[in-house]
């Protein structure tokens, strides 16, 4: 019925019997619809959301295939996170991670992207210097990764290189709560803004990092009394990690999320799948098959008749 509903070609609608008399209605042209690109999502686009009271999900992506698989999956934003320096290179912290390993993970997610906001941690010690350094770090990752933003941590401190590079007209996403890569001031990684003059001082650069120009702002690993204190506070979005249900939208680590990290298993993650026991179990059926030469068969071999490609 519906390859007739989407005929290009010219048909009869059948007569409609309306109860008092019978209707034959003109001969019409019925066109098919030709799907478009999909929409992109902005920085505008999350606002709204906000304004609309629609969640926002995020998650990290460090390489094409997997932005590729996110973006189709309808995910509004892709976070190429520092914490790349941990799931990728198998470092303790994120703080090893350099600005050029960064922009080499961005450009391999902006590839993989067609509709998500695709965002860029800029890592530890690109932007902490001074303001120019913090500029100039923006301008490489936007310029050579064509990525749409840029997320740098910190609070009152980083109010000025924020303020620069959006001047510069990058948009710049906000960090609160727990930074990593002030782990070693931390000592480390529980739930931060428990004291009431840390909640305050969150509660202050809440507004500082609005007032900058940020367009978002990540909250991570704070009491959710406090993040739903921080988001009903501020105008634009907050993105929850380890914060409550009273956030603007969400961000995991896409690792986590799917369960490919066994041994990392905080309070606030969900298994969305079981991926590491997948691979494992795939790799292994792999390894007997090649052992005992049932892969590859004939079927999985050339001989030489084939013409195939």
């Amino acid at each position: 019925m519906l390859q007739h509903v989407l005929s290009p070609f010219r048909r009869r609608i059948p007569p409609i019997s309306t109860g008092c008399r019978t209707q034959t209605f003109s001969t019409q042209t019925v066109r098919p619809v030709q799907p478009g690109p999909p929409k992109r999502v902005t920085t505008r686009s999350l606002q709204l959301m906000k304004q609309q009271g629609i969640p926002i999900a995020m998650l990290t992506a460090y390489d094409y295939t997997t932005a590729t698989l996110l973006d189709a999956g309808g995910v509004d934003a892709i976070l190429v996170g520092d914490s790349a320096s941990n799931v990728m290179a198998g470092h303790d912290t994120t703080l090893p991670i350099t600005l050029d390993q960064m922009i080499y993970h961005a450009s391999c997610v902006v590839r993989g992207v067609r509709r998500a906001l695709v965002v860029v941690d800029l890592p530890f010690g690109a932007y902490q210097g001074n303001t120019l350094e913090a500029l100039n770090s923006a301008i490489r990752v936007m310029k050579e990764t064509g990525a749409s933003a840029v997320k740098l941590e910190g609070g009152q401190h980083a109010s000025a290189a924020i303020e620069r590079i959006v001047s510069a007209g990058i948009p710049v996403m906000g960090h609160l709560g727990l930074t990593p890569q002030s782990i070693n001031k931390f000592g480390s990684y529980k739930v931060r803004a428990r004291a009431v003059e840390e909640q305050s001082r969150l509660l202050s650069d809440v507004k500082l990092l609005e007032e900058s120009g940020c367009f978002s702002v990540v909250l991570e690993k704070i009491p959710w009394q406090l993040a739903k204190q921080a988001t009903e506070s501020t105008c634009i979005p907050t993105i929850g990690i380890g914060a409550g249900n009273h956030c603007d939208g969400q961000v995991l680590v896409v690792n986590d999320m799917l369960g490919l990290c066994k041994d990392f298993q905080p309070r606030f993650v969900r298994r969305y799948a079981e991926l590491a026991d997948v691979i494992s179990g795939a790799a292994q059926k792999y390894t007997d098959d090649v052992r005992c030469r049932d892969f590859p068969s004939n079927t999985e071999s050339y001989d030489l008749s084939w013409n195939g490609g």
